[in-house]
């Protein structure tokens, strides 16, 4: 089986907050590198016991999070930019796992939760509230590749469940934020759930391990998240001042890849 495997940073075990791991310029951004392709190393380990013999990881965290030094060398690595959607996906594979994902924008009890960056305030497909996990699903989902298993923060988790309720879950984290962050500035946002409590990495990467296993054997059992066409696409930036409206963009395709790549012109 050929399996795709999409990774983020900030739902890794491990990664404290946003400021100190998860750019180059960050004190702990070889830590936090570290630390997601070890979480990544344990989902293809599990793959493999559960009968994977292709696994192409892809690096979707914005600056980079997986160090090729430490990935394991049984998968193919895509990395670098510009890198746009389907990032490297399509109909040759037979299955997609998420491995480091945080929740959207807003998230009650996420953990560094953003979409696409801490200045969106809302994404929504067709009246849906999207976050990168379900553009993520989405594109796969264009392609017939069911997502079996994701990896996260709690609150990730839980989005991912609720749009997939059969996919096989590993929470590694939990926020203890409550509370929307909605109508805060893109830094009141970077720093409104920036607490959680964490698995230590050992302990999140045999459950990490357990449940990509665990989610190829179940292949036939779970689902695909998809919305019919044709689309629209609203996404909405956070205010420059607090509680002021932020500046909106809209989309429309009736091709999803089409939708997800169209550059987005705020007004």
């Amino acid at each position: 089986m050929k399996v795709y495997v999409m990774t983020d940073l900030e739902g890794v075990a491990g990664v404290l907050n946003s400021v100190d791991y998860a750019t180059p310029a960050s004190q702990y951004y070889e830590v936090a590198r570290e630390l997601t392709t070890r979480e990544v190393n344990a989902a293809i380990e599990g793959l493999i016991e559960a009968g994977a013999d292709e696994i192409l990881v892809v690096d979707g965290h914005g600056h980079g999070a997986i160090n090729p030094l430490l990935l394991d060398p049984a998968a193919r690595l895509l990395a670098g930019r510009p890198l746009d959607y389907p990032f490297g996906c399509n109909d040759s594979f037979d299955a997609a796992v998420i491995i480091g994902q945080h929740a959207k924008s807003n998230t009650d009890g996420g953990h560094l939760s953003h979409t696409g960056s801490f200045e969106v305030e809302e994404l929504t497909i067709n009246g849906i509230s999207i976050g990168e996990l379900g553009c993520n699903m989405l594109f796969a989902a264009y392609f017939c590749v069911p997502t079996v298993m994701v990896s996260g923060d709690k609150a990730a988790c839980e989005e991912a469940l609720a749009l997939g309720p059969d996919i096989e879950v590993a929470s590694v984290k939990e926020g203890i934020k409550r509370g929307s962050a909605s109508g805060l500035t893109e830094e009141q946002n970077r720093l409104f759930n920036g607490a959680a409590v964490h698995l230590h990495p050992e302990s999140s990467r045999r459950l990490v391990r357990e449940k990509a296993k665990k989610g190829l054997e179940r292949i036939d059992e779970i689902g695909i998240f998809w919305v019919k066409p044709p689309y629209e696409m609203v996404s909405t930036l956070r205010p420059e001042e607090a509680g002021k409206p932020g500046k909106v963009a809209r989309v429309s395709s009736d091709d999803l890849l089409e939708l997800l790549r169209a550059p987005r012109k705020y007004e």
